[in-house]
């Protein structure tokens, strides 16, 4: 019989590693970076410049590079923060979509100081007609949604089947997969709007009184709150390669959605894989989350003929 010691995993695996004490090789870097150009510097102008003058030069370098190293913004290291709004700043904000360069305006329209707008280059190119996500030279991505089960509710040794056979889902993992939980309105008018629709079918007014109320009070839950409700996504993503990349790495995306839905069906969930309107209906609403969800007849699918209706 032999006996096996347990070791602790950190929760987090991607904290970075501390070389000098409780600094990082980038806190390391900045530090040692701002010292040897503030000793350059002294070095070169230190004979010339007093004592005092460099050193109410130096501090404000020091104190700025101490804060770039140490400190944090939402729990953003404060340097990659710096370097993002910088980014930002020097990014063009007028994109539109356009998978080629937009080109720069003719001579008679120099004066004008506003700078061009840019293409806007999103990952995903479109949806096809199988509901797999075309990301271009990315591959494809095949979206599922997946239901949930109540952890807490399960008895400890339910709790130990259900993580063993998670980890046995992410142990089989041959590629990118992502779990997205996303909260999303829920719109309650067509509901209301059937019970109130049938109430009048009922065969006891006692019934239909009942789902009159019912209807009421949905109606007023709605108004005074906001209802929202979780929705949990499975995204696997394959590249594509060479020529007929883009069947053979949609194949594959399939095949293992499937895997994971068999794997992941022994503890009671179920992945259904989304067709090509929900997954446009999903891509719309991340756009806009705020806003309520589009009816499916809305929503147009690529290489379909968009039509208004009225008479000629």
């Amino acid at each position: 019989m032999t006996w096996q010691q347990p070791v602790l995993i950190p929760a987090d695996v991607e904290t970075p590693d501390k070389i000098i004490g409780s600094f990082t090789a980038r806190q390391v870097l900045i530090l040692a970076g701002t010292g040897a150009i503030l000793y350059a510097a002294y070095a070169a102008v230190g004979d010339h410049v007093p004592l005092l003058v460099c050193a109410a030069v130096a501090l404000p370098v020091t104190v700025g590079a101490i804060l770039l190293a140490i400190g944090r913004h939402d729990g953003i290291p404060l340097d990659r923060y710096v370097l993002a709004a910088l980014r930002h700043q020097r990014s063009p904000k007028h994109l539109v979509s356009s998978f080629e360069d937009i080109p720069m305006p003719p001579a008679w329209m120099a004066a004008n100081t506003q700078r061009p707008p840019a293409p806007l280059k999103l990952p995903a190119r479109g949806v096809a007609g199988d509901g797999l996500v075309d990301l271009g030279p990315d591959g494809v991505a095949a979206v599922a949604e997946v239901s949930t089960v109540s952890f807490a509710l399960r008895t400890p040794d339910e709790q130990d089947a259900l993580a063993a056979v998670f980890g046995r889902w992410l142990n089989s993992l041959s590629g990118p997969a992502q779990i997205l939980v996303r909260a999303e309105r829920v719109d309650l008018s067509e509901t209301i709007a059937t019970l109130q629709d049938n109430a009048r079918q009922l065969p006891h007014p006692a019934l239909a009184s009942a789902a009159l109320e019912h209807a009421a009070f949905l109606g007023e839950l709605s108004a005074r709150h906001d209802l929202l409700r979780r929705q949990v996504l499975l995204i696997i993503r394959e590249p594509s390669v060479g020529a007929h990349g883009r069947d053979a790495a949609a194949a594959r995306a399939l095949r293992r959605l499937d895997e994971a839905s068999r794997v992941l069906g022994s503890c009671g969930l179920t992945a259904r894989l989304l067709d090509a309107r929900a997954v446009a209906a999903l891509l719309a609403s991340c756009f806009d989350p705020s806003a309520p969800p589009l009816p499916d007849d809305d929503i147009a699918l690529p290489g379909e003929v968009i039509t208004t209706g009225g008479t000629w």
